[in-house]
């Protein structure tokens, strides 16, 4: 069973000393990839205008690196400003395929007073792998790093 508070602990400690945005996402991507065995795609989506800009990410590549706002799962947790868990990605007309492999996904928006800085998008090659515990998870630490951007 995952310890997300341990998780979490463990990325909060990682980022107090960092300053650097792109250093602070890369390594929460690569925190979450290898300490949550569902995550089969982690990454980070920065807003610029009107898309979303891909970050740092670990996993397969993703044909999507440039994303507009409204558009794909991505897009409408954006505009929403809302997290956005899909149990299953294939029964969602929003979902933008990236891999055949994914079955479900979770976006979180990273946001300060109000604004979409970017968002925290993972992937699973499970259906339906994410949970509350994984939004509850997920969204604190995209208010983590929404300190670093």
């Amino acid at each position: 069973m995952t310890d997300y508070d341990a998780v979490e602990r463990d990325i909060r400690r990682e980022l107090s000393g960092l300053i650097d945005p792109i250093q602070a996402m890369t390594r929460v991507v690569g925190m979450l990839k290898a300490r949550l065995p569902a995550y089969s795609w982690v990454g980070i989506y920065r807003c610029a205008g009107d898309e979303l800009l891909l970050g740092p990410f670990v996993g397969r590549p993703s044909p999507h690196t440039r994303i507009p706002l409204g558009r794909g799962i991505c897009g409408a947790a954006a505009t929403q400003k809302t997290t956005i868990l899909v149990d299953d990605v294939h029964s969602d007309p929003r979902y933008l395929a990236c891999s055949i492999e994914t079955q479900s996904e979770i976006v979180v928006p990273i946001m300060r007073n109000g604004e979409v800085l970017g968002e925290i998008d993972v992937d699973s090659d499970t259906r339906a792998a994410f949970g509350d515990a994984d939004r509850r998870m997920l969204e604190s630490v995209a208010a983590m790093l929404s300190e670093k951007l």
